[in-house]
């Protein structure tokens, strides 16, 4: 399939420029570029679309540019947002800007060739500027009337109150100017023609099209791809406890793949199609078979397969569904490590042992069982252990002369105790 129609056929094209964008595309390999906000030292679910659509034009043969913000996150994007973001010390920005840029090579090829990948900080031509020589040379371009007909203006303004706790103040309004400039430098500096961005970024994008236009007589290109929302209207990679990282030190494997196993059937086939590359031959037949036994889950299966290998690598998905099999299917619990046990039995018991107690004869298991709080008394213990209701790491203890030693520790302190079929402790060895 053409590449701009699959691009298409994946739900990947909101707006265009140019409705012969895929023609423009198809004659020779392009530059193209999208932006990210380094408003945290990792990057989440949200931006995971943007690397997604890089990623797709430089394995159809075009060159990506990956821009991180440091300079125009020291202002802080208005589009979508209802209220001034908070602003960030040089320090925070620099360290987040360090911290996106390691996880973008996962998704990129940066080794030297035809479509190598380039990842640019837009402080490094824009932190140079005197404000006159903006104004002079950049602000004289932009249109005031123009500019408050785009959304991320319009949307804000006359929301302005008597503290002047909200509208727009005149940095954000500013903030146009910046990205739009981004591309101009890009187009001079890399032949970069096309800027890609989530739907939100149409104004900004057009903005450096008009821009282009005005100052060198350029004609430049856009695209956007749809926000990933869920079909209740609400952003993808939120939950209670908080948005969905690429960290794995914010966001452990185990929980970015219980995320997307837990998609909702409305949601899971347009996750497939934008988010990973699997044909699309094979996602019809994922649709197929969830319309015949949606209770099998197969589509989010193969969508968090699929997702964490590429997010976390083949580790990240072997630890993912080794976690799963523990909690769901009762496996034996091993080669873990204590933040994902914690993850795991986040609601249940823990108790303490001191470290010393696995040593010499060990600790007997009908000790362990009341330190960990799932017996009472040793009587109730040892019928625990007599009805063949005790378990060590989903392993069932045999007799009551069982003892822990070292070789039962889950992960780095953790031993997973368990009664009967359902009640889980974790017992933490210091």
């Amino acid at each position: 399939m053409d590449f701009f129609k699959e691009l298409q056929a994946r739900g990947l094209v909101h707006q265009s420029t140019d409705e012969k964008l895929g023609a423009w595309l198809a004659a020779k390999p392009r530059t193209v570029y999208a932006g990210f906000d380094p408003t945290a030292d990792s990057l989440h679910v949200g931006s995971l679309l943007g690397l997604i659509v890089l990623r797709r034009f430089q394995q159809a043969g075009h060159r990506p540019i990956a821009v991180v913000g440091g300079a125009t996150g020291m202002i802080g994007d208005p589009s979508g947002k209802s209220a001034e973001r908070n602003l960030l010390t040089r320090e925070q920005l620099e360290a987040n800007v360090a911290g996106i840029a390691s996880q973008m090579r996962r998704f990129l090829d940066f080794e030297p060739g035809p479509a190598s990948a380039a990842l640019l900080n837009n402080f490094d031509w824009t932190g140079g500027w005197s404000y006159l020589e903006f104004l002079r040379d950049i602000g004289k371009n932009f249109p005031v009337n123009v500019m408050l007909q785009k959304d991320s203006v319009k949307s804000r303004l006359g929301r302005g109150d008597a503290d002047n706790s909200a509208g727009m103040s005149y940095t954000e309004f500013s903030y146009m100017l910046l990205q739009a400039y981004d591309f101009v430098h890009l187009a001079q500096t890399e032949s970069c023609e096309l800027q890609a961005g989530g739907s939100d970024q149409w104004g900004n994008i057009t903005a450096g099209i008009d821009l282009a236009r005005r100052m060198h007589a350029q004609q430049l290109y856009g695209m956007t791809w749809p926000l990933l929302t869920k079909s209740d209207g609400t952003k993808m990679g939120k939950t209670e406890s908080g948005a969905i990282w690429l960290d794995p030190q914010r966001t452990s494997p185990y929980e970015f793949y219980q995320y997307w196993v837990n998609v909702d059937d409305a949601d899971v086939g347009g996750c497939l199609r934008m988010l990973t590359e699997l044909p699309l031959e094979e996602i019809v037949s994922l649709d197929a078979q969830r319309a015949e036994n949606a209770a099998e889950r197969l589509s989010q299966k193969r969508l968090a397969e699929s997702l964490t290998r590429l997010v976390h690598g083949e580790e990240g998905v072997a630890v993912a569904q080794r976690a799963t099999a523990v909690f769901f299917g009762g496996a034996e619990v091993e080669g873990l490590d204590d933040r994902v046990l914690g993850q795991l039995f986040a609601d249940v018991p823990a108790g303490e042992c001191p470290l010393s107690t696995l040593s010499g004869e060990g600790l007997p298991i009908v000790e362990a069982l009341i330190a960990a709080g799932l017996a009472k008394s040793k009587a109730e213990a040892r019928r625990t252990v007599e009805q063949g209701g005790a378990y060590i790491n989903n392993r069932r203890v045999e007799g009551l002369e069982r003892t822990l030693t070292p070789a039962d520790l889950a992960s780095e302190s953790v031993t997973v105790l368990r009664s009967g079929r359902k009640r889980y402790a974790l017992l933490r060895f210091c």
